[in-house]
């Protein structure tokens, strides 16, 4: 039983680092973690008294 949660500590260990590592060499690869950035503009009606 406790060899499967070993494995799965393991697993769980080796995701979190591919994911650190892939986040830092992904933009050499052509991923754009980016945001889009763009302007909004909407009209706004206030009701003040």
């Amino acid at each position: 039983m406790w060899r499967i949660f070993k494995w799965l500590f393991y697993l769980l260990v080796l995701g979190a680092i591919a994911l650190v590592a892939y986040a830092y060499v992904g933009p050499f690869f052509g991923a754009d973690f980016s945001a889009p950035a763009s302007e909004v503009r909407e009209p706004v009606t206030l009701h003040a008294q």
